[in-house]
């Protein structure tokens, strides 16, 4: 048995050596087996296949696209973006990644929201080509996914939608012979679709590890259960089956079902104790029945995370864990962001491979421990780090406004800048974290000199060393300077009065702004910058599409003007979350010399960046 471990081990770092080299879309699968269940383990092949790994919701449909302007928050992934992902997921020794449900049409959705299923038999083309490309990534990499079909909540649609549809309750889901029959529809276009990039169907697609019968169906029946199980098994004879009951506890008839081939509980019992007693009941239920895994758990402290992984790893027929939740690099950059509602305002979504952004919940231990329980549980030592490959830089329309497209594994970033392409370059940036904003323009560059012409390139950097430079994006003429201030800390204020305060909590409800400024009514800041004052842009979140935000300038600091600006709204839907109004101020200054800008409340707000455009 030992024996066969280590091949196993020696097998999966092969694949692993295999997947660092990028080939093109449609390439040849990594994988040679389905996944089959043998007594109460995973084989892939002859070997076990045992994973600690992610959950990943936005894989395929992302529901945080949370850019300041933008009212609809989702939209599909992209190529760079799927890649990201699932690069990451090898990189932290995963094989296995679990995505969210096959999300349907919600009545009020805002218009432009890509689900997967319109109506009842009714399919988005675009949804499901971008489900294309995260199967053909999957394959490149060698990543299995597992793919639950419905999901039991309204977030991303699912039950009460297909209810919706046909003007019934929730309920009716399990028992109403016109639901299950849209819902086979569904089963049958998902299982029978011929992937648009390999040609392959996803019945007969080997990166899917099981369907799912979906995602937390607490109160799903056996007989409708076992009715969905047997239909998929009857189109695809090639993929597991897992039972969608998803609580702290599996049921009798999950275990005894000949069509639920694999079994999984979810775990957010809050105290790491009680939430291992909890798994290792279920393994003790499930050891020689049925193979087990954790589909989902979190929300705990990092030494509850090693605990519960350590026990995992301990337990030979726990086949594995996916810890919630990883969100990937954005194509516009930086990453997105998801705070977790349940989790005590406190926990966000996991970025690879971690950053001080997420030192309030441990996320670099974590996702160290995740690292090092990956490889164990695998019976291998974690390789070093590999140095990261080159970010792809954006275009600048600014030097106030440089951003890229991040590298998987970077910890940081070092900016160069020249005045050919040629060089000699010099560096601007020094260890910029892409993770340290959140939608928003990477880097400013305040060092550029007024009617200069720039090229820039960007390097990654972890600690195996720097990669290669990205391409070059210039020349930028410079124009005018931005100083910017995103409130990690209150060292850009140049002075302050009133009630004012630093905030991070509840970020969900302002669109994710990691840091933010409290203002009481009458609070004020000033800054000054080294310039002119040409132009003012400023984030702000309250309660209307208007705040009572008073803007002001001065050539000494002592004698104040006011700015006249202009307001604008962009309010989003708040029917699953309780979102402030995001405000854009916006003021240009006509007066020469003023290098002082107050901002003053005639209200309660809160401010989430201030750029002051200068020359």
């Amino acid at each position: 048995m030992i024996g066969s471990k280590r091949w196993c081990g020696v097998a999966v770092f092969l694949v692993l050596l295999m997947a660092g080299t990028h080939v093109g879309i449609g390439a040849e699968s990594l994988f040679r087996h389905f996944v089959k269940a043998k007594g109460d383990c995973l084989v892939d092949g002859d070997q076990p296949l045992r994973f600690v790994s992610f959950n990943i919701p936005n894989l395929l449909l992302i529901e945080d696209d949370m850019e300041f302007v933008r009212t609809n928050p989702w939209r599909l992934p992209v190529e760079y973006e799927i890649e990201d992902a699932l690069r990451a997921v090898v990189q932290a020794g995963g094989t296995v990644a679990r995505t969210y449900t096959i999300s349907v049409a919600r009545e009020d959705d805002d218009p432009g929201t890509p689900k997967h299923v319109l109506a009842p038999g009714r399919f988005n083309e675009e949804a499901f080509r971008a489900m294309d490309l995260v199967l053909a990534v999957a394959n490149r990499v060698g990543v299995r996914l597992l793919v639950p079909l419905v999901d039991n909540w309204k977030w991303m649609g699912g039950r009460p939608q297909y209810a919706a549809f046909r003007g019934k309750s929730p309920d009716d889901f399990w028992t109403d012979p016109q639901l299950r029959e849209d819902f086979k529809k569904t089963i049958a276009f998902v299982l029978n679709r011929v992937n648009t990039v390999t040609g392959v169907r996803y019945r007969d697609d080997k990166a899917i590890l099981a369907w799912e019968l979906g995602n937390e169906l607490q109160q799903c029946p056996r007989e409708w259960a076992e009715e969905m199980a047997s239909y998929i098994k009857q189109l695809d004879p090639n993929h597991l089956v897992a039972g969608g009951v998803q609580t702290h506890e599996l049921h009798d008839w999950e275990l005894e079902s000949r069509v639920i081939d694999l079994v999984s509980t979810h775990h957010y019992e809050g105290d790491p104790m009680r939430m291992a007693a909890n798994i290792r009941a279920a393994a003790e239920r499930a050891r020689g029945k049925k193979p087990y895994y954790i589909g989902e758990f979190g929300f705990v402290s990092a030494g509850g995370i090693r605990y519960v992984l350590d026990r995992v790893v301990r337990t030979p027929n726990i086949a594995g864990a996916l810890i919630w939740s990883l969100r990937f690099h954005n194509r516009d950059g930086g990453f997105y962001w998801h705070s977790e509602p349940a989790g005590n305002r406190l926990y966000r979504a996991y970025h690879w491979p971690g950053f001080e952004s997420g030192d309030a919940y441990a996320e670099r231990a974590v996702l160290g421990f995740l690292r090092s329980a990956a490889f164990a549980i695998r019976g291998l030592a974690p390789p070093p780090v590999e140095k990261p490959d080159p970010p792809h830089l954006l275009p600048i329309p600014d030097v106030g406004h440089i951003s890229w497209r991040g590298s998987v594994g970077a910890y940081a970033y070092v900016v160069e800048r020249a005045e050919s392409p040629q060089g000699p370059w010099q560096v601007v940036g020094r260890w910029v974290d892409d993770a340290a904003v959140s939608y928003a323009s990477l880097f400013s560059d305040e060092s550029a000199q007024i009617g200069r012409k720039y090229f820039y390139r960007v390097r990654a950097l972890n600690e195996a060393g720097i990669s290669a430079p990205s391409n070059i994006e210039g020349p930028v003429t410079v124009a005018e300077l931005s100083f910017v201030d995103e409130f990690a800390d209150l060292q850009r204020v140049f002075q302050m009065g009133g009630q004012v305060s630093l905030g991070a909590l509840g970020a969900r409800a302002f669109k994710e702004d990691l840091h933010r400024l409290e203002m009481s009514e009458g609070a004020w800041v000033r800054y000054w910058v080294p310039g002119e004052i040409r132009e003012v842009e400023i984030r702000a979140f309250g309660q209307t599409d208007s705040l009572s935000l008073e803007l002001a300038v001065s050539a000494d600091g002592q004698e104040y003007g006011p700015v006249p600006v202009v307001q604008r709204g962009f309010r989003m839907n708040g029917r699953d979350y309780p979102y402030r109004v995001p405000v854009l101020v916006s003021g240009r200054i006509d007066r020469p010399g003023c290098h002082f800008l107050q901002l003053k409340a005639a209200g309660a707000l809160q401010l989430g960046r201030v750029e002051i455009r200068y020359e």
